[in-house]
């Protein structure tokens, strides 16, 4: 395309929180408006960038020329590993050298002229990125924020302002963690009917009124209210009484989930193998388990990911690996290199390997496949919604943020999910009398039947039509809304 017409086209620039979780929706949102013709500039932050480099080769990050990629500081050093015990590091100094980097981007675009970069349409941050909102306002650039949290998740840091009136944080001794004062009831959310304090996000927990996670979160929906809208990665049919509670606080919210439902429906329409090619996996991905995959019959192995951030000590991952042989079920699990504080060697032991010969496979990454039957799952957003869409059934151990949130609506509203209570010591036998319940007990024949009903009502809600396919419709002619007023102005 030449200057005059790139001119025309909306410019997203796209800004994620630095983690993977948070990186895969903002990419899947990125394509889908690079797939109606948007031009799009996609933000990492200095470290993810050289991270991706070396995981996916010199080329992975060329972009195409209308989908490129800046990059901003993070704050943190290089020796910092950026686990999860490093996210309130992150959260001080983000918004600090974050905003400097990101003002620096927008004033570098600005000031583009005759150039194939088109002016900026607007910003679409992280929901946990809101430091951004302060260079839009200073550039008069409509900003929308994407919060990769469930919709109940979401409503659950809405609420962190209530618990803080109520009396709930600070915690008012440590002792409360374990002494049944969690089990309190949540009695004041009507759309969190049954909800217990442990079962919202758990960034409450603690002592500490200066808590660095709980405040963050709490100033960060407080925030969004600046931004001209809300994008939420749910949909309808799933979170509706949830979604109308939002509303009250946002009423401009767009829920266009599953994304990765929705991006896949729009990709296939436009087969644009260029841009598919773009991919912010920050671990090598293994492929080998394919072949292994192919020799197991639909339906019969468990498929064990702990998601990007959990760790795990080095009891917690004997018994999870001991319960997974002992229920005898075919298992494919996904280690990271980090997922442990002390060292995987209790599940590389010779005695170990040879007991599930045949039966286990235990890798460092892996896509999905038919033969799955089951999920053990950390119950992070983007896994739950993965288990909605393949129609699978979950064995849920939330580990922290609003996992806990996620595994009671799995459980006890949507039907999908059988809790691993979570604050308590993990047992092998509790791990495989759940995984055998969930393959082939009742409860998961329950669980599956549910589960393929929610997988129909994704299919609906993003084909031409549906709930999530209507709003993201609604989004992209507020994006070329404000096109048409910039470029009249």
């Amino acid at each position: 395309m030449n200057s005059e017409m790139d001119a025309e086209r909306p410019h997203v620039i796209c800004v994620p929180l630095p983690a993977q979780g948070h990186i895969n929706p903002m990419l899947k949102l990125a394509k889908l408006f690079h797939h109606i013709g948007f031009f799009i500039t996609f933000v990492h932050t200095k470290f993810n960038f050289d991270r991706l480099i070396k995981s996916n080769g010199p080329n992975s990050l060329k972009g195409l020329p209308d989908f490129r990629f800046e990059t901003i500081s993070d704050g943190l050093p290089p020796e910092n590993e950026r686990g999860i015990m490093d996210l309130p590091d992150l959260c001080k100094a983000i918004p600090i050298d974050g905003l400097i980097s990101f003002r620096d981007i927008i004033t570098k675009i600005v000031s583009l002229t005759d150039s194939d970069v088109p002016p900026v349409t607007c910003i679409i941050s992280d929901g946990v990125m809101s430091f951004t909102l302060k260079v839009a306002q200073e550039f008069n650039i409509p900003e929308f924020m994407l919060f990769t949290p469930s919709g109940c998740g979401m409503l659950g840091y809405l609420n962190f302002e209530e618990l803080q009136k109520r009396g709930y944080f600070p915690l008012k001794d440590e002792k409360n963690l374990c002494d049944g004062y969690l089990e309190t009831e949540v009695d004041w959310i009507p759309a969190m009917r049954g909800a217990r304090l442990k079962d919202l996000p758990t960034f409450f927990r603690t002592t500490n009124s200066s808590d660095t996670m709980f405040n963050y979160n709490k100033d960060t929906v407080n925030n969004a209210m600046k931004a001209k809208g809300i994008i939420l990665n749910t949909f309808q049919e799933l979170e509706a009484e949830v979604l109308d509670a939002i509303r009250i606080k946002y009423p401009h919210l767009y829920p266009i989930g599953p994304l990765s439902m929705l991006h896949k429906k729009f990709s296939i329409s436009k087969n644009n193998n260029q841009l598919e090619s773009i991919d912010f996996n920050l671990w090598k991905e293994d492929v080998k388990c394919m072949k292994w995959l192919d020799e197991r019959d639909k339906g019969s192995v468990v498929y064990v990911n702990f998601g990007s951030l959990v760790i795990m000590n080095a009891k917690q991952l004997r018994e999870f690996a001991w319960g997974l042989s002992n229920s005898k079920y075919n298992f494919l699990w996904i280690i990271r290199p980090n997922l442990v504080d002390c060292g995987g060697e209790v599940i590389t032991n010779d005695e170990y390997l040879k007991e599930i010969e045949h039966r286990g496979l235990i890798l460092e990454w892996c896509l999905s496949h038919s033969s799955i039957g089951g999920y053990l799952s950390h119950c992070g957003w983007n896994s739950t919604l993965e288990s909605i869409c393949e129609g699978v059934p979950m064995a849920c151990w939330p580990f922290f943020a609003e996992q806990q949130t996620n595994c009671f609506y799995a459980c006890n509203r949507w039907g999908i999910g059988m809790e691993i209570d979570s604050d308590s010591d993990v047992s092998r036998e509790q791990v495989e009398g759940l995984v055998k319940e969930l393959m082939g007990g009742e409860k998961g024949k329950e669980m599956k039947k549910k589960c393929v009903e929610w997988k129909h009502k994704v299919e609906v809600a993003t084909s031409l039509g549906g709930s999530s396919y209507n709003n993201f419709q609604s989004l992209v002619l507020q994006l070329k809304k404000i096109k048409t007023e910039q470029r009249n102005f």
